[in-house]
């Protein structure tokens, strides 16, 4: 019996070798995925990733597989069987790229809608457009840090399991489609760039952008990620969740940790707090005295480092604007709206060349007085360490009146 579904298995993974390679060799695609259909239904996930990793060991290119590995994804897309695949739990690492994938997908509905709306000419507004596109794209580059994640992090405990091959020709394509995201935005930020420019560029550019990422969620979710679920070790995925904040999130903040079989509830906080002491020169902290110091100050701050990449903001309990870990390592011109970019650009050129060490504002906003203040921060030999920016709503200083020169608690109402 174990000899009649080894043969079958054998005979089961000759086929979508073939079938793969047929593709290479030009067949149509239609009509290898009528034969798929046809002689094989459904496939199990591994098969997949192991006919790709045995096509790369019998000497056809890396570059080779990728340049069609969309050809045969798309020809395999609904015919791969996931009904192996055990369920995730909640927070998990692949849990959370899943619900980034999510959103992934709905900013490329929006763009879609967005590009079809001023191709079309639906909207008298073609340059609003053209901004809100722009902005659906500057969300899409968030991809970046999910793709980091998967390549400093996944892809390492995939190939000590022996599993080479896939991770290889996903980064590729992780390239190919960042440079797609980047040309889009490029075009998009081209002043008072008009619709027969973007028509032109829309099919080489715009439109593969925007679907291949969406193809790769799908390339992830029947392929890779059952792959990983299925090879990697409770710890390997514990250190995979302990090392994520260091690249960022995509588009999504995961609510909580998960909690592996072997870790107790009080390790995973002491790790998410990472205690410590801070020695500076004029004292010291423990981690959690100066996050307690950080978020009790009646202020938010964001830092910006000197790559343009945000790296830290405060969490007090009144916040003028809104943040989330999703923002953390992502470039700073794409956290404003389009029609600011300029503004931002011209603060860190002059702050980058030593002409200016602050950037004050204030906007009404909401009936306050908002006072927003961006200041260089320099070393000791005036080098450029990055940005800080220091949102304060003053509203009540400007509504201060008289002295107060006794104590005085206000007396506020507990919610």
């Amino acid at each position: 019996m174990s000899e009649l579904i080894n043969n079958n298995l054998l005979k089961r993974k000759q086929k979508l070798k073939e079938l793969i390679l047929s593709l290479h060799h030009g067949t149509p695609e239609h009509q290898v995925r009528q034969e798929l259909i046809e002689t094989l239904s459904q496939i199990p996930y591994n098969d997949v990733v192991e006919v790709e990793q045995e096509l790369i060991s019998e000497g056809l290119p890396v570059e080779e597989v990728l340049r069609l590995c969309d050809v045969h994804a798309a020809v395999l897309e609904g015919n791969v069987d996931l009904s192996a695949v055990a369920p995730i739990p909640e927070n998990h690492p692949i849990d959370v790229m899943v619900r980034e994938n999510l959103e992934l997908k709905k900013v490329a509905k929006q763009a879609k809608e967005s590009l079809e709306s001023i191709i079309l000419l639906k909207t008298d507004d073609i340059q609003g457009e053209i901004l809100k596109l722009r902005a659906h794209f500057n969300a899409l580059y968030d991809v970046d840090k999910h793709y980091l994640r998967k390549e400093y992090l996944l892809f390492p405990f995939m190939e000590q399991h022996g599993i080479t091959g896939p991770p290889k020709v996903m980064w590729g394509k992780h390239d190919q489609i960042r440079e797609l995201i980047k040309g889009a935005i490029e075009i998009l930020a081209i002043p008072e760039v008009s619709v027969d420019e973007l028509s032109a560029s829309a099919d080489l550019v715009i439109i593969p952008a925007i679907q291949q990422v969406v193809d790769m969620t799908s390339k992830e979710e029947e392929i890779l990620f059952p792959m990983a679920l299925e090879v990697l070790t409770e710890k390997q995925w514990y250190d995979i969740q302990r090392q994520a904040l260091e690249f960022g999130y995509c588009l999504y903040d995961p609510p909580g940790l998960w909690k592996p079989s072997f870790v107790t509830e009080e390790e995973i906080s002491e790790a998410s707090l990472h205690k410590g002491n801070i020695q500076l020169p004029s004292g010291q902290f423990t981690v959690e005295e100066l996050l307690a110091i950080l978020n009790h100050l009646p202020i938010d701050m964001t830092f910006v480092d000197k790559n343009d990449k945000v790296k830290y903001f405060s969490q007090g309990k009144e916040r003028v604007f809104h943040r989330n870990r999703a923002i953390l390592n992502r470039d700073v011109r794409f956290c404003h709206p389009p029609s600011s970019a300029h503004i931002v650009d011209k603060i860190i050129e002059d702050f980058k060349s030593g002409k200016e060490d602050s950037a004050p504002f204030w906007i009404n906003m909401r009936g306050q007085m908002v006072h927003i203040d961006y200041f260089a921060l320099r070393n000791e030999k005036g080098e450029y360490l990055g940005t800080l920016e220091v949102s304060h709503n003053v509203q009540k200083y400007r509504n201060l009146e008289g002295e107060q020169r006794i104590l005085s608690y206000e007396k506020k109402e507990k919610k």
